[in-house]
């Protein structure tokens, strides 16, 4: 059927339009992806990955967060270069800007003998810095303060000025120190002049310390140059002993020792020190052949003062004897060693008369100096000299003059005032013959020291006695306790309350805060504790699991300690899993008992006791230990002072021939003892003359 003319008109222009709007539509829509895609691309090869693009028509959408302003310019940039600047809509947002974070403040302070310099950060406040270098420069005069400190306009963090303080306090009494301080923390590094001196420095430090402030010291003690490099080795009624002992290395020291028991002495209380100073890289064989060779004489002295040695036999050793001994030790010296050897007639009379110069020195401190000098200017040189030693106050000196006092008189006033101020009381007398100090002291290393004093002053050829008698009581050291003390405390405070942790897992239980509190104030009271902390664990569960599962929980205990402030470097943790059970493991009961940590002392001398008991068996053996401690510290106080006369540093007399003048001066802490010649029991001394070995170029 054929449409009306009429209506065909309408029907058209109705297809037209209908076909116009699809059109459209379709036009937009690849416009529309055609546009996202161009800028999508664009701004992800420009690297701004935080935009989104979305069109709509013929506009572009930028949505997102820029990290800043000039990103979120450029990203609108990058977009106007590949659309029309007109279709872009632009809702990108800017991330806030955050507050500046305060830099963080330290300063790290460094001194020697040249000066302290101060470099670091300081929070503005006050005038921090120049207070800083006031309290610096007031640390000693003369020192030069190198201020290389800045300062920030931020509050100072929780704990900086605590952390300031003590760091200062420790620069004032560590001469040769770097330290770094922060609000939480503060690291020393220190040199110290002995292992003594560390320890007390190491105790200041600890007390000085704020609560709650973490503290690393690091201070070592060098070995100590000997001079002269001194060796002693007597046999007389007493019995073999050293009375000085020097060596250079520790293996050294050990073959010294080893000799030294060879021939007789017991060698539990030799002190032999080890330094800088040996004159010769054989001074252990040298020591080794002339101990040997005096054990073959049975008695006498043999004494070092560097390459010099001084071989004195006894009256009763025959002579053939004696000259075979000295020949086969002349062949065994390395060729630096010089040796005088000399064997002493038997007396006939006691000397009538002899002139002498005597000091007594006082358990007060109080120093007689009487006898005979030889002219006014010696007088007045020796009373100054004294007064130097014992303290102006302390001195009284009633002498007279004689100007025929034999040769060398000064030399051996001096060298024997020296020796004696090593003891806390005592006596000189100095002889034509020989120079005699005897007394009490609470070091052990007096003996040592005067021996090393009279070589060095008095001169190979010359003898001299000395009769020093070690007091334990007066010894400030002997008040430590023992690796064994030490654990059995430990284990005893373990046994009231045993450590536990979280079932399954490393996590200490918090109930057993006390007894980690009480376990770290005994290890800061041992602080050179070697021990083994052991892990152990019951039967159940797999084994590789159970053996890790008591490494870690005893690692856990280690830095438990190290948390409140113990030093762990002799600590080590140990996990041994379900390998050491001491109950059976079929019951609850014995698994309990499995689950357990032990603290166990390692590096033992072969001498020692059997070890401590450890927490992990029953209570009664723990506290049974710590009864047997308790017993043993009052046996031992009982019986202090007869240990002290038995061993070879606490009395002796001996003499030496040697040649040398030059002055120097030992210090040790000195003991408090009684009047000298009455106070105690002391060794009768061994007489002994040596003669001077002829020298090649003597003619």
């Amino acid at each position: 059927m054929r449409l009306p003319r009429l209506a065909v008109v309408p029907v058209v222009f109705i297809g037209a339009g209908l076909i116009s709007v699809l059109g459209a539509g379709w036009a937009a829509t690849v416009i529309e992806k055609r546009s996202s895609a161009i800028v999508h691309s664009g701004l992800l090869t420009a690297g701004l990955t935080f935009a989104k693009v979305e069109a709509d028509g013929l506009q572009v959408w930028l949505t997102g967060t820029a990290p800043n302003e000039a990103a979120r310019f450029r990203a609108v940039n990058v977009t106007g270069s590949l659309v029309d600047s007109a279709r872009i809509r632009d809702a990108l947002e800017v991330t806030p800007v955050r507050a500046i974070e305060a830099p963080r403040f330290s300063v790290e302070m460094l001194r020697n003998d040249d000066g302290i310099s101060l470099i670091g950060l300081l929070p503005q406040r006050r005038d921090d810095e120049e207070e800083l270098a006031e309290a610096a420069a007031g640390l000693g005069r003369g020192l030069n303060v190198a201020d290389m400190l800045e300062t920030a306009d931020f509050p100072a963090p929780e704990g900086w000025d605590a952390a300031l303080d003590f760091g200062l306090a420790a620069l004032k009494i560590l001469p040769r120190s770097k330290i770094s301080v922060s609000a939480e923390r503060v690291a020393i590094t220190a040199i110290s002049d002995s292992e003594a001196e560390k320890q007390k420095l190491e105790g200041q430090l600890k007390r000085l310390a704020p609560q709650g402030l973490q503290v690393s010291m690091n201070i070592s003690a060098p070995r100590p140059v000997l001079t002269p490099f001194t060796l002693r080795f007597v046999i007389d009624e007493d019995g073999p002993r050293f009375d000085a002992c020097s060596a250079d290395t520790t293996r050294a020291r050990d073959r010294i020792i080893a000799a030294g028991r060879a021939a007789g002495a017991s060698g539990e209380d030799v002190t032999c020190t080890v330094g800088l100073g040996v004159p010769s890289p054989r001074w252990a064989e040298a020591t080794e052949a002339a101990i040997k060779g005096l054990a073959e004489l049975k008695a006498g002295s043999v004494t070092f003062s560097d390459a010099d040695i001084t071989l004195l036999g006894s009256p009763e050793t025959p002579q053939a004897d004696f000259d075979r001994v000295v020949g086969e030790l002349e062949a065994a010296l390395p060729k630096v060693f010089s040796l005088s050897a000399t064997l002493p007639p038997k007396p006939s009379a006691a000397p009538q008369g002899p002139a002498e110069f005597t000091a007594s020195l006082s358990s007060q401190g109080q120093v007689q100096l009487r006898g005979r000098l030889t002219d006014e200017m010696l007088r007045a040189a020796v009373d100054s000299f004294a007064r130097a030693q014992f303290g102006a106050s302390k001195v009284y000196t009633a002498t007279r003059l004689d100007p025929e006092l034999p040769d060398g008189w000064p030399k051996r006033v001096l060298a024997g005032l020296e020796s004696l101020a090593q003891l806390n009381s005592g006596a000189l007398t100095v002889r034509a013959d020989t120079v005699e100090v005897t007394g009490v002291t609470g070091s052990r290393q007096a003996s040592g020291r005067i021996s090393q004093v009279l070589a060095d002053k008095l001169g190979q050829g010359q003898t001299y006695k000395v009769s020093v008698r070690y007091d334990e009581k007066l010894d400030p050291t002997a008040a430590l306790p023992t690796p064994q003390e030490c654990a059995a405390r430990i284990n005893a405070v373990v046994a009231k309350q045993k450590i536990i942790f979280t079932p399954g897992s490393a996590e200490i239980d918090a109930s057993v805060r006390g007894t980690l509190d009480a376990l770290a104030e005994v290890f800061r009271e041992c602080p050179d504790l070697k021990m083994e902390i052991a892990g152990h664990t019951d039967s159940q569960g797999s084994e590789g699991g159970n053996q890790a599962l008591s490494q870690a929980r005893a690692e856990a205990v280690v830095l438990a300690l190290q948390g409140r402030r113990v030093k762990i470097g002799g600590l080590t943790a140990v996990g041994y899993g379900e390998a050491n059970p001491i109950a059976d493991n079929g019951s609850e009961e014995g698994r309990e008992a499995n689950r357990r940590i032990d603290f166990v002392l390692k590096d033992l001398p072969p001498a020692e006791p059997a070890p401590v008991a450890t927490p992990g068996q029953a209570m009664a053996e723990a506290a049974a230990a710590a009864s047997a401690e308790t017993a043993t510290g009052e046996a031992a106080a009982g019986t202090a002072g007869d240990e002290a006369a038995a061993s070879g540093g606490e009395a002796g007399t001996a003499e030496a021939t040697d040649e040398g003048s030059e002055d120097g001066a030992g210090e040790e802490e000195a003991a408090e003892v009684g009047a000298a010649a009455d106070d105690g029991p002391s060794v009768a001394p061994t007489e002994m003359t040596l003669r001077p070995k002829r020298r090649p170029d003597a003619g």
